[in-house]
């Protein structure tokens, strides 16, 4: 596709999207990795080794990948977004995948069920889908951002799939909004481990969608036990999906689907630690917090995963521009950067240590050397103060 814009000096130029075909690919490849693991497993005698499959290729080929084609800082000319963000190609991209996530979801989780693998096996293949179906948040991300109805339909059909139901109206009105402040349970604190970030990001989650359900529906007049509730009608569903599996595969199968689907939701807890670890909007003498700006996030353009993830790692001009399109997502020099995209972040995050002696440093840089300017664990607070040395 070719799109015409014209340039500042009045020259008409011609703009072709590099990444057109590549963002398809990617997730092909991504959608089709399970599907590949099952082929060597039947392959190579049915060795139980390779349900390990997928976790190697998550935590270890991805951020290899990711080492070996760098990073793409590459952005589309300004004058040729609006016709670049209208494409409608990028659009049923993303409703194409949505079902593609329901297929991998049953064909994974028969796999196990069926194939007599013993419980280690079965339980490592679910986490291996998990991680890879995890993408689902990202997309579901993407379409719960656009104002038509069929973007939030199937938005909502993504997320039933692993029980995040309540995600898209937290995300947009709540985490938008309070972004890189100590007030914002999913802007991880410096010095907070992933897990202790985990019980206040989840929890926090779930409540301020329920609370904004709440309103909406008081608004409205109608109760909050109701099929008007949104949140019910969504997570009744994806109960739901998991008893006809049940029903289908044996009802060991929940275990697995359990496993699976927590998984899967715990990817996006991930991706909101690793985005904006330590970064603090200040506050201003008005007693507001400064605009969210490219600084307030982690970015980064490691080529494959940002693919992958239709570039959500380019976040920083997402949450400058939350409306924008992810194929008009722009890269910012001089923003905080990630090591490696987002798997191989997720690894080092998985590992506190590993991460705070990473992390830490580029936090505390990104402050000037100032932990007053950053969004630090204010159970951490005086003694991060005492010894600044991150």
């Amino acid at each position: 596709m070719r799109y015409t814009y014209t340039r500042p000096n009045g020259e008409t130029a011609i703009y072709t999207d590099p990444k057109r075909y590549l963002f398809p690919l990617v997730l092909a490849v991504n959608f089709s990795a399970p599907f590949f693991v099952m082929a060597m497993y039947w392959a190579f005698d049915r060795d139980p080794l390779w349900s390990l499959a997928l976790l190697v290729y998550f935590f270890v080929l991805i951020p290899l990948i990711d080492f070996v084609l760098g990073e793409d800082r590459s952005n589309p000319p300004e004058a040729a977004v609006p016709e670049l963000s209208d494409d409608p190609y990028y659009r049923t991209l993303l409703l194409f995948s949505v079902p593609m996530f329901y297929v991998v979801y049953a064909g994974g989780i028969w796999f196990l069920m069926t194939q007599g693998l013993p419980f280690w096996a079965q339980a490592a293949f679910a986490v291996g889908i998990g991680l890879v179906n995890g993408n689902v948040n990202t997309i579901a991300h993407e379409l719960g951002h656009k104002s038509g109805a069929v973007d939030q339909l199937f938005a909502r059909l993504a997320l039933i799939s692993i029980g995040n139901g309540h995600f898209t109206s937290e995300h947009n009105r709540n985490h938008h909004s309070r972004v890189s402040t100590p007030e914002d349970y999913s802007s991880a604190w410096l010095g907070e481990n992933l897990y202790a970030f985990a019980l206040r990001d989840i929890p926090g989650a779930v409540k301020g969608a329920w609370k904004l359900e709440k309103e909406r529906l008081a608004r409205r007049g109608y109760s909050v036990v109701s099929y008007h509730n949104q949140l019910l009608v969504n997570w009744a569903a994806s109960i739901a999906l998991a008893l006809i599996l049940a029903l289908w595969l044996g009802w060991s199968a929940l275990i697995f689907i359990a496993l699976y689907k927590f998984v899967a939701f715990f990817i996006l807890t991930l991706a909101n630690y690793i985005e904006h670890y330590g970064l603090l909007r200040r506050m201003q003498p008005n007693g507001r917090y400064e605009p969210c700006g490219p600084q307030h996030s982690w970015n980064t353009n490691h080529l494959f995963s940002n693919l992958a993830t239709i570039h959500l790692q380019r976040h920083s001009d997402h949450h400058v521009n939350p409306m924008r399109p992810y194929q008009s997502l722009r890269n910012f020099e001089d923003v905080p950067a990630l090591p490696s995209g987002y798997p191989g972040c997720f690894g080092l995050a998985l590992v506190p240590p590993v991460w705070f002696a990473i992390m830490d440093a580029k936090a505390l840089a990104r402050a000037d050397g100032d932990l007053t300017k950053a969004n630090i664990d204010p159970r951490l607070r005086e003694e991060l103060l005492a010894n600044p040395a991150v």
